[in-house]
């Protein structure tokens, strides 16, 4: 993940199954397929990886959307207005949140003359030929500068339309630590009130909030009470939620689920969530491993687009990340969230679609 303002700023910083039937004439085997392919993921699109960009040996941004394009990979993430890597999306068709970079953050909320300029800079000279569909303003924002996320989207927003650009949705890119009360899934609620006032603004334009969400350190921070399995989509643990009497079997869902209980207990029920970075480290750390990653992404790929207990329908999934970045500081496992190495070979195998 992006960590400290540097990595923010970069160089400046589901698989869906295919099910085959023989055909059969007894009605009851008809009802089975139907409600098997009820289940399936509704969209290829529903899936993108981040891309940082914090290594001294990583491809061209040209290489790298080619990569993507290849790989099958429909959703780009970058953490700052990149513009070699938006030249290079030009045409591409893939959909792209774009950071503001939290350096900015401050700027942002106090001029609206410096949200004009950002507008006209970094989102004009490339939409539509690159598509911008959230621009994130701030990730894991904290601190007193959490104060600055709401009028610093307002101000964009504001940007956006006077442009000829208010189809673009802006939001924030939040951790899992604005949710207090997080189990059972029922019991979310925002951990905030600065929250409370950003869900209500979104449901307003009818955005979604960026939410990254990481079973991974929930279960490193706590593996007495959780299940390897249940992290990992692995099949055998199943937790029930007496609040809302919903059964989950997998930690995924039940962090989107919080969040979602947090997000009706603000008074906007409505406001959709797009997973703006979820993974797991292949090295470097208690669970990080290649199974372990594999068995994780891969079967958040398979999942997303089937929705969670609570909200069922694809959920826009960006996987963190797409290499493994040697510049990144912190905890090694930092270093090794990444699906392909830099010389563009798969850290594992993994299928998109």
């Amino acid at each position: 993940r992006s960590n400290s303002l540097v990595e923010r700023f970069g160089s400046a910083q589901q698989r869906v199954s295919t099910m085959a039937r023989q055909q059969v004439a007894s009605m009851l085997s008809v009802a089975l397929i139907v409600g098997a392919f009820a289940s399936i993921p509704t969209t290829v699109q529903s899936i993108g990886v981040c891309y940082g960009v914090l290594g001294n040996n990583l491809p061209s941004r040209s290489d790298v959307v080619q990569l993507y394009r290849s790989r099958g990979i429909n959703g780009m993430r970058i953490y700052f207005p990149d513009r070699q890597a938006l030249d290079a999306l030009r045409g591409s068709g893939m959909a792209l949140i774009l950071d503001t970079g939290n350096d900015v953050l401050g700027q942002l909320a106090s001029s609206p003359s410096s949200a004009a300029s950002w507008v006209q800079s970094n989102v004009r000279p490339y939409y539509p030929a690159v598509n911008i569909k959230y621009i994130a303003v701030g990730n894991e924002v904290a601190g007193s500068a959490t104060q600055s996320i709401l009028p610093a989207m307002r101000n964009l927003n504001a940007a956006l339309a006077a442009a000829g650009l208010g189809s673009i949705k802006v939001s924030t890119s939040v951790q899992s630590n604005v949710i207090a009360n997080s189990f059972p899934p029922s019991s979310g609620v925002f951990a905030q009130g600065y929250m409370v006032e950003i869900a209500r603004y979104l449901a307003s334009t009818g955005a979604p909030l960026l939410a990254n969400v990481y079973p991974y350190f929930a279960y490193r921070g706590n593996p007495r009470d959780i299940s390897l399995g249940y992290a990992t989509f692995q099949p055998g643990t199943t937790v029930r939620d007496g609040g809302n009497g919903l059964t989950y079997t997998n930690l995924f869902d039940a962090m989107v689920d919080a969040t979602v209980a947090a997000l009706e207990k603000a008074g906007a029920p409505n406001v959709r969530i797009v997973i703006s970075e979820s993974g797991w480290p292949s090295a470097g750390g208690f669970g990080a491993s290649v199974e372990n990653a594999r068995n994780y992404n891969q079967g958040l790929i398979d999942h997303v687009g089937r929705g969670t207990p609570k909200r069922s329908g694809a959920l826009d999934t960006f996987i963190f990340a797409m290499f493994n970045e040697n510049q990144k500081s912190g905890d090694p496992t930092e270093r090794n969230f990444g699906l392909f190495y830099p010389n563009k070979q798969p850290v594992y195998s993994i299928r998109f679609q």
